[in-house]
């Protein structure tokens, strides 16, 4: 594996992994992670599906985001799935979702090795540990 120090995050688990009070998907969780791998040496890559920025808890933080290119957004009625596992193998890089991929592994058999899940308590994001062990970081 490259010592590129990527890591492609799925954004719309991510924001599904804590919901705000009202039960939307938090645009916060997704900052979150990202800091948490930057501060592991990550340079994060965040994907979002085209659907989420009608269903978070705050629309403009997330156009904010995107309009910085802290996120990218997977083209309207494509799934994005597709488009974090193909930037995951084309950067050799970690994998951060909690979606096992099963309906992927074997086109992309490098899943279990390389996925990274998390999880967000309070605000933060969590990341397992042993598994960025694994990659010489601890």
């Amino acid at each position: 594996m490259a010592k590129e120090d990527i890591a492609v995050v799925d954004g719309s688990n991510v924001a599904y992994a804590e919901l705000s009070q009202q039960g939307e998907p938090k645009v916060s969780n997704l900052v979150a992670v990202g800091r948490a791998l930057e501060a592991q040496g990550y340079r994060p890559i965040v994907i979002v599906d085209a659907t989420l920025r009608h269903e978070v808890d705050d629309p403009e933080q997330l156009e904010g985001l995107l309009d910085k290119q802290e996120v990218r957004q997977a083209p309207a009625g494509t799934d994005a799935d597709f488009f974090v596992l193909e930037t995951a193998e084309q950067h050799h890089g970690l994998l951060v979702s909690n979606d096992e991929f099963e309906q992927f592994r074997e086109e992309y058999p490098w899943i279990t090795e390389r996925r990274l899940p998390f999880m967000i308590v309070e605000g933060r994001a969590e990341l397992y540990k042993p598994k960025l062990a694994r990659d010489g970081r601890d």
